[in-house]
């Protein structure tokens, strides 16, 4: 079968993970979420915690694919694209951490969207600057000495939750109010420090996309996808005994297992829809991959606004948010476990329908 320029298995793998990050940030009840939809309680990994990285896989893919035209080279274009593109993802996040109550005074500073930027911004700059060759080596500096600073500048417990350096040096830089506090402590999982780490999944992203481009045939490029990603899943399995797997430190070790699950997955996709043609099912995941930045960004805009904004008169007299009200409805008719990830299907249908709307329409949001 000739491969297309473009790989639809791409935009599918986004979409994918556009959905299922929302599926996974919209339970209808927190305390009510099966296991494999919640992130691993500290050391590990679930299916959940493979979301983000497959994130930043893609955006190293497509930084890779989008800059070719300027053949990937560093110029002031390329700069101010970049620069560009990292003040517009980082300010988002910012606003989506403010919304709807504009506490500059208690507002966290880091974010999803933050650390998107800042791992675009630095990758993008690495993997423009350097060859392959070089690019691997600023990658294994970047895996092996963030191990280093977390190993040596910690105290006795360096991977634990509240001995780890990557939370001493957000509240230093951030102070204790401007960080995330879901783990009961100040610490955030997308800390200033964890980023460094998270630009290597940039990196490999951006080797992966370097890989497919230069392959001609597509079973040439599945083959190499699942020789790499058993490689890495292998890699990051063994380093995971000495520096554990866990995505709220984003360890090294994670950033290798996360990405070879993420080659893996790929493969399965290029083979099923780019080889095969069986693109039909994909066509809900093609229409989210088309606006990914904007939908995620409306979705947690819609969240905090029927969360905090609107409320709903119960039976009872009391008042409840919108939120809580609907998740109630589905806990009522399918039970608190099954009607909490109902709640979260639905929201994923009409997300959908957003993104097929504008994608009939052709309207895509870049920036």
């Amino acid at each position: 079968m000739t491969t297309s320029k473009r790989l639809i298995s791409l935009d599918v793998l986004r979409g994918i993970t556009i959905a299922f990050m929302i599926l996974v940030n919209t339970p209808g009840n927190w305390s009510y979420v099966y296991p494999p939809l919640r992130h691993a309680e500290w050391n590990g990994c679930t299916p959940t915690d493979l979301v983000f990285p497959f994130f930043l896989f893609i955006v190293g893919i497509s930084i890779w694919l989008s800059f070719k035209k300027y053949e990937t080279k560093i110029s002031k274009i390329t700069l101010l694209k970049i620069l560009k593109r990292t003040i517009i993802i980082f300010l988002l996040g910012i606003l989506l951490n403010l919304f709807p109550f504009f506490d500059f005074a208690g507002v966290r500073v880091m974010g999803v969207l933050q650390r998107i930027a800042l791992a675009y911004a630095i990758g993008a700059v690495l993997c423009l600057s350097f060859k392959r060759n070089a690019l691997l080596i600023a990658l294994g500096l970047i895996l092996l000495g963030y191990w280093s600073l977390l190993y040596f500048g910690s105290g006795q417990h360096p991977y634990s939750l509240d001995g780890n350096i990557v939370r001493h040096v957000d509240i230093l830089v951030f102070g204790k109010q401007h960080i995330y506090n879901g783990f009961g402590i100040p610490f955030d999982p997308e800390g200033l420090l964890s980023t460094i780490p998270a630009i290597g999944t940039v990196i490999l992203g951006s080797l992966v996309g370097q890989t497919i481009s230069l392959e001609v045939g597509v079973l040439a490029k599945i083959k190499k996808l699942i020789i790499y990603g058993v490689l890495l899943m292998a890699l990051g399995t063994i380093w995971g005994f000495v520096f554990p797997i866990n995505k709220a430190l984003w360890t090294s070790s994670y950033v290798l297992f996360s990405a070879g699950a993420g080659m893996l997955f790929f493969a399965f996709l290029i083979f099923i829809i780019d080889n095969k043609g069986y693109v039909n099912w994909a066509k809900p995941f093609i229409h989210f991959g088309s606006n990914p930045l904007f939908i995620f960004v409306f979705s947690g805009l819609y969240v905090r606004t029927i969360s905090y904004l609107i409320e709903i008169d119960t039976q009872n007299g009391n008042k409840i948010s919108a939120y809580k009200y609907m998740a109630e409805i589905f806990s009522s008719f399918a039970g608190e476990m099954n009607g909490s990830l109902l709640f979260a299907l639905c929201h994923i249908v009409l997300f959908w329908l957003i993104c097929f709307i504008l994608y009939r329409n052709r309207i895509f949001v870049k920036i």
